[in-house]
């Protein structure tokens, strides 16, 4: 190194002033390097400035030189960390500060520093969530597909076995072929790739790693080590969930109710539970009991779901019903003109399974209930949650339609890099990158020209590579939990003819054929546990709630007479219905208000003026 291209540059910092020597023709990244060095900094986390009010910035470059940057000898350069990084060693006397409890303040630890220590391994077993007990007993089943001995082919005795009829492993390609199992199931997943070995599952990371030294945070720097990697999609080989059963056609007639009186389609959660699939080796099945409607606007060709006030109370029932919201259904229905009860068949091959915009629904809902699983580095993977269309099939009639979405799906839903396109509902699009937030690369395989199958990365990719189909069916020898004769309006609905007030409960009441079956029905367990005329302690309606379970009508008839509560809201709906009696006139045909006195044509459920309910008195 010459003399004259020699420089001194002064760096000054909260530690003080320190030189630093360098040549002018290195680039500004060596600055850096030589600062980190020089200071004993724990990162790369800090920014140079040629003024004190910190406007100036030299910028760390791989490509500038500091004569090019007018970086002259003498220079006097001001350190600073970057999003408030710790960056200096801390000393032994600030290592016992921050050991004395009573030196922190409350709200004094505002460190934003990337180089967080990773927990010890005992500490990421102890942290891992708890898995279902399904799961558990999963585990513990051997699996194995059976075979009766082969009368043609086998040459031994009963007592034998051989290449014909020792069992199968749950994977076996041929099996699940033979019997039209499109997707193995995720358990004979986890027993193929952990057979012989350990495996940790891990999902796609498609953002910045954290903590890298080597090089100043983004956007100032990035490496091949701290870089997202690219992300090629593939079609999932299992499924998290093998069948949907619903188990009365009348959940899902309930459920249309809406959108055969308004033409507006329609969202509702499955409430229901999780079982073991005797039909696919090692296989979940989810059982759907009810569907729940979340508040909600709807229109002809969409709908947008609202907060919930009443999500904790509908998930604390479920959960005291051994229920659980186990997927989302969804109305695609459009009327084939001319055709009473037909429909237009608006999804197939041609055009679109899901749509992007619902795909990255989907993803959304499964990032909220992720599936817990042992072999995974952060204790979840995946999700069982499913999603099911309600649409019309080839012959214009309504049917179900299943699906999930791919671990790599809800990868780019995490990080907010899918989004929909306007023109065609089968391409998503993914996002561009921006200065704040790098995007990687993403590929799909398709064929080209000649046959050959190559990898493609664009922006719009087909989110076909994304589904995987769940078969679904509906029960008809089943004895659901939840009564489908139940006819109470459920809530949400914005419609006179389903509205819930307590002259719909004491129809209800009237009209189902004991105590326990009319209770034996979600919408009524919500309404009576959140109307606003007395609505029953959830400590009280706990005792119901397990009588609902048992299936025990004495205990139904017991917790009937014993509380209060109910006993004055039951009054309250009889006094009303009496009400209503009294308010009807004999030959006008018309209904007087309780409150405003309006007359009201029968037709109403609602009064015209005031828009209360039908029934409604001051007395209240």
């Amino acid at each position: 190194m010459s003399g004259s291209n020699k420089l001194t540059l002064r760096v000054q910092s909260a530690e003080g002033t320190t030189r630093v020597e360098i040549s002018s023709a290195d680039v500004t990244a060596a600055l850096y390097e030589r600062v980190h060095d020089a200071l004993h900094l724990r990162s790369f986390a800090f920014a140079l400035h040629r003024d004190r009010a910190k406007q100036d910035e030299l910028v760390s470059s791989k490509s500038q030189r500091l004569c090019d940057a007018g970086v002259r000898h003498g220079d006097m350069l001001y350190l600073s960390p970057v999003n408030g990084a710790i960056i200096f060693e801390p000393s032994d006397t600030a290592q016992a500060t921050t050991a004395e409890p009573s030196h922190v303040k409350a709200g004094s630890s505002t460190s934003m520093d990337t180089t967080t220590p990773a927990p010890s391994k005992n500490s990421k077993q102890t942290n891992k969530p708890a898995e279902e007990e399904l799961d558990l007993q999963l585990y513990q089943m051997p699996g194995h597909i059976e075979r009766q001995r082969d009368p043609k082919l086998c040459r031994h005795n009963s007592a034998g076995c051989c290449v014909h009829c020792s069992p199968l492993e749950p994977w076996d390609e041929g099996y699940l072929r033979e019997h039209n199992i499109k997707h193995m199931s995720f358990h004979s997943y986890l027993r193929k790739i952990t057979s012989g070995k350990f495996v940790s599952l891990a999902e796609p990371n498609l953002t910045i790693k954290p903590g890298c030294t080597e090089h100043p945070p983004w956007p100032r720097g990035i490496c091949s080590k701290c870089a997202p990697g690219a992300l090629t999609l593939n079609r999932q080989p299992f499924r998290f969930v093998d069948n949907v059963l619903v188990e009365s056609a009348a959940v899902v007639e309930r459920f249309l109710g809406y959108w055969r009186t308004s033409g507006h389609q329609r969202v509702g959660y499955l409430i229901g539970q999780y079982e073991h699939h005797p039909l696919v080796p090692l296989g979940i099945r989810a059982r759907v009991e009810a569907i729940y409607e979340p508040p909600q606007t709807s229109s002809r060709d969409h709908v947008t779901i609202a907060p919930d006030p009443k999500g904790e109370l509908v998930d604390h029932i479920c959960s005291k019903l051994g229920l659980r919201r186990v997927g989302w259904l969804f109305t695609d229905l459009l009327p084939l003109q001319d055709q009473p009860g037909q429909v237009q068949c608006t999804r197939g091959v041609d055009t679109h399974f899901l749509s992007a915009q619902e795909c990255i629904m989907a993803a959304h809902f499964q990032n909220e209930y992720p599936n817990a699983c042992r072999h995974a580095d952060s204790g979840y993977y995946g999700s069982k949650f499913v999603t099911m269309a309600v649409t019309g099939d080839s012959t214009n009639q309504i049917h179900l339609e299943g699906y999930q979405v791919s671990a790599q799906a809800q990868a780019l839903e995490r990080c907010g890099l899918l989004l929909p396109t306007r023109d065609a509902p089968d391409l998503g699009y993914v996002r561009d990158p921006t200065p704040e937030r790098p995007v990687p690369d993403v590929y799909y395989k398709e064929k080209d020209a000649y046959g050959n199958e190559v990898s493609v990365s664009l922006r719009r990719v087909p989110v076909a590579y994304l589904l995987v189909d769940v078969p679904c069916g509906v029960s008809t020898n089943a004895s659901p939990l939840l009564s489908p004769r139940a006819a109470f309006p459920p809530a949400h609905r914005p419609l006179p003819q389903y509205l819930q007030t307590r002259e719909a409960l004491h129809k209800h009441l009237e009209d189902s054929e004991s105590f326990l079956e009319a209770m034996s029905d979600l919408h009524t367990l919500v309404y009576i546990a959140s109307n606003e005329t007395l609505p029953i302690p959830l400590e009280s309606l706990d005792a119901l709630l397990g009588a609902v379970r048992a299936r025990d009508a004495l205990a139904a008839e017991r917790w009937r007479a014993d509380t209060p509560a109910w006993a004055t809201l039951e009054h309250l709906c009889g006094a009303q219905d009496d009400h209503m009696v009294a308010s009807v006139g004999d030959e006008s045909g018309v209904w007087t208000c309780g409150i405003c006195t309006f007359h009201n044509s029968m037709r109403r459920d609602a009064c015209e003026m005031c828009a209360m309910p039908r029934g409604t008195s001051n007395a209240m």
